[in-house]
């Protein structure tokens, strides 16, 4: 057993998985598809998975935090938003395990100090690398840069085409969903939030 931490930062008690029984759950699969995993074409494909999914979900053993722990005082007093768009993201549901594909678009306002550009796309990688609702993952970015940056402001949009509803069931495959969240003066000030807004729906040439 060993201690980590949720979705929601708690520390929880959780019993380790060996790659050998996630190879074995891969290879059940397998077998529940009518397929036969001892087939030459399929007898490596649960260790392939198994390194994939380490791969598509390797944001549970990443602290979000500690990507945020260097920042910059050096900025000549700069006071407005900085903005990051078309920041890729490529998650997963977590009802179906279904890819989500999308862009992602962070804005803060700093108090005294920045962070390098690099970690905010770093945090929404780390986010997006775990099971996910786009609602939640959209409000987990905005809540750790607003408390890790101690920023006067955050908004966060996220929009994406969710391949559960793409693939399977309903199988609108134009169908995209934005979500967006905002703290600080991004919503108390709507002037903060409209700039913003306009900023992020510039085309790119």
């Amino acid at each position: 057993m060993k201690l980590v931490k949720d979705t929601d930062n708690k520390v929880i008690e959780k019993r380790e998985v060996t790659d050998k029984e996630a190879e074995q759950a891969f290879k059940t699969i397998l077998t529940w598809l009518g397929e036969d995993p001892n087939r030459e074409g399929l007898l490596e494909t649960p260790k392939r998975v198994m390194k994939a999914y380490k791969e598509y979900f390797g944001g549970y053993k990443v602290d979000p935090n500690k990507i945020l722990d260097k920042t910059f005082g050096d900025v000549d007093g700069y006071d407005d938003m900085v903005i990051q768009k078309n920041i890729s993201v490529q998650s997963h549901c977590e009802h179906h395990m279904a890819p989500i594909i999308g862009k992602a678009h962070v804005a803060y306002i700093p108090k005294e100090r920045v962070v390098g550009l690099s970690k905010l796309a770093r945090v929404v990688e780390v986010f997006s690398k775990r099971l996910q609702t786009q609602e939640r993952l959209t409000m987990q970015i905005a809540k750790t840069l607003m408390e890790s940056l101690d920023a006067k402001g955050v908004a966060v949009t996220i929009d994406s085409t969710h391949q559960c509803m793409t693939m399977r069931g309903i199988k609108k495959e134009q169908a995209t969903t934005v979500t967006n969240y905002y703290l600080g003066q991004f919503k108390e000030d709507l002037s903060y939030q409209n700039r913003y807004l306009r900023f992020i729906s510039i085309p790119k040439d």
